[in-house]
């Protein structure tokens, strides 16, 4: 386990809690008591479910769907009301925007806030009593929310649902399953529709999707990998990624008409220099980004739907995520690019982002009218580092996920040294070419190493042309490799 550990320092990832959080920790109740619920609305007698991963234990967030009379759709998102525990400059609140936010590394997860708050009273477990933050939403069947309310409410999840469960029984019509849960199939086929909807909107104002494949990691009890392979992401992660979306623009947008104080997610419109520098790329394989000097989403979007299935596919997505910038926390509302949406925030996250807990302090002090004028100074004073510190921890967080992984992709293929396996050219470069794996597992093949003749690497075509038998390698081509090394310390 040393390997983990010494990424985890490199990237200063914190450890155990210390002492006084435990403390504060160990004070806070197991259950909801009377006292908290007489305020708020009381949802438990709705159907109300949690659908997550097979492993995840911190639950926050709840979702419901009632379809009207109109024929409009009633949602419901329910968030985990974590700041009825975790009080503003208190030891534990404290340490959680030290930390910014839960990091999910391949073998283990180091959590924002303690297991009593994040597996315990904060999580959405079924058939118990939680405290929650409401975002409810009347939208209508092309997509728009016509009307919403956001208030402090009481829910007791009916059932904890699983994203495989859901997609065997909206993808494959899984009898035992659909017997199983035979009251709430409706209720997901609904949730699909809305879903479509939902997507068709965001698709048609230029919304970009990237399809990449997910990598799916099965480590043994000593923590080597077993298996790895491709993770598909099902309908129900879709239903969930779309109410979520809705969910943080309809909070964001409430919020900068209000003009008060805020916590947004951001994402700047690209570079043009870079869209620039795209364009002469992406030109090889046929393809033009329009109007790139005053780029929309909607350009870059048509450019990802012309490369859907094609074997440059992966290759173009790349290069087009690399030339965006990287999402943020913000005081000020700029937009977000990516999703061609004009007000974004996260709201759906409070157990394992600092910003998302913020964000409700302040939903919660609109609701009881404490949002005075020297509330307002204090939080239009705190919230630039809020945001700076969250967007700090967010990429030390995601860098040490992605070398997790990789060092476990190599410890993998460590033990498949000799082995022969067909790969797709995911790049080529002057010194060779990166070869990816039908496991998502990426590998260099060195020009040293192409015996067969002397390659030159042809920048404009980004190809490597043999100068005896003129045999060209391009990115998307099938290729035959067989592994010589793995080196586990470069990972």
């Amino acid at each position: 386990g040393t390997d983990i550990l010494s990424i985890i320092k490199n990237h200063n990832l914190p450890g155990e809690f210390p002492p006084e959080v435990e403390i504060q920790a160990s004070k806070i109740p197991d259950e909801v008591r009377e006292e908290q619920i007489l305020k708020r609305r009381d949802l438990r007698n709705n159907i109300i479910i949690t659908i997550d991963g097979d492993d995840a234990k911190d639950l926050d967030d709840a979702i419901s769907l009632v379809t009207l009379k109109n024929g409009n759709y009633l949602l419901g998102v329910h968030i985990a009301d974590v700041s009825q525990y975790v009080f503003e400059i208190s030891p534990i609140d404290n340490e959680a925007l030290k930390r910014g936010t839960s990091v999910y590394l391949v073998d283990r997860v180091i959590p924002m806030l303690p297991k009593k708050l994040s597996n315990g009273i904060c999580s959405l477990s079924p058939q118990v009593d939680r405290l929650t933050l409401s975002c409810q939403m009347e939208i209508d069947q092309k997509g728009k929310v016509v009307k919403y309310e956001i208030y402090e409410s009481i829910v007791n999840s009916k059932e904890r649902m699983t994203y495989s469960n859901v997609n065997k029984i909206l993808e494959e019509d899984d009898p035992e399953l659909k017997n199983r849960y035979s009251h709430l199939v409706d209720t997901f086929k609904n949730m699909e529709d809305l879903m479509d909807i939902l997507r068709k909107k965001r698709k048609l104002r230029g919304s970009l999707d990237f399809e990449f494949d997910e990598t799916k990691i099965v480590l043994d009890d000593k923590g080597k990998p077993i298996d790895i392979r491709p993770y598909e992401r099902g309908v129900s992660e879709k239903i969930i990624e779309e109410f979520m979306i809705v969910c943080n623009e309809t909070i964001a947008e409430h919020f900068h008409w209000k003009g008060m104080p805020f916590l947004y997610r951001v994402h700047e419109d690209p570079d043009p220099e870079k869209i620039k520098a795209l364009n002469l790329l992406i030109h090889n394989f046929g393809y033009r980004i329009k109007g790139a000097e005053e780029i929309h989403p909607k350009a870059l979007q048509q450019v990802l739907e012309k490369v859907s299935g094609k074997k440059e596919e992966r290759l173009v997505s790349t290069l087009l995520l690399r030339s965006l910038k990287k999402a943020r926390y913000d005081g000020e509302s700029f937009g977000h690019f990516g999703l061609a949406s004009r007000f974004y925030c996260h709201f759906t996250a409070p157990i394992r982002r600092y910003p998302d807990l913020m964000i409700h302090r302040i939903i919660k002090e609109d609701i009881h009218g404490k949002l005075n004028m020297e509330r307002i100074k204090e939080l239009k004073e705190i919230i630039p580092s809020i945001a700076e510190q969250s967007s700090i921890r967010e990429r030390a967080a995601e860098e040490a996920e992605r070398e997790t992984e990789d060092l476990k992709k190599t410890e993998y293929m460590k033990d498949r040294i000799g082995e022969e396996y067909e790969g797709i050219i995911s790049s080529v470069t002057a010194f060779g070419m990166y070869v990816q794996l039908e496991n998502t597992i990426e590998g260099l093949v060195h020009v040293s190493n192409m015996e067969d003749d002397y390659y030159r690497f042809d920048d404009n075509n980004y190809v490597l042309i043999g100068e005896r038998k003129r045999k060209i390698y391009r990115i998307g081509d099938m290729v035959k490799i067989k592994v010589l090394s793995a080196d586990i310390a470069n990972r």
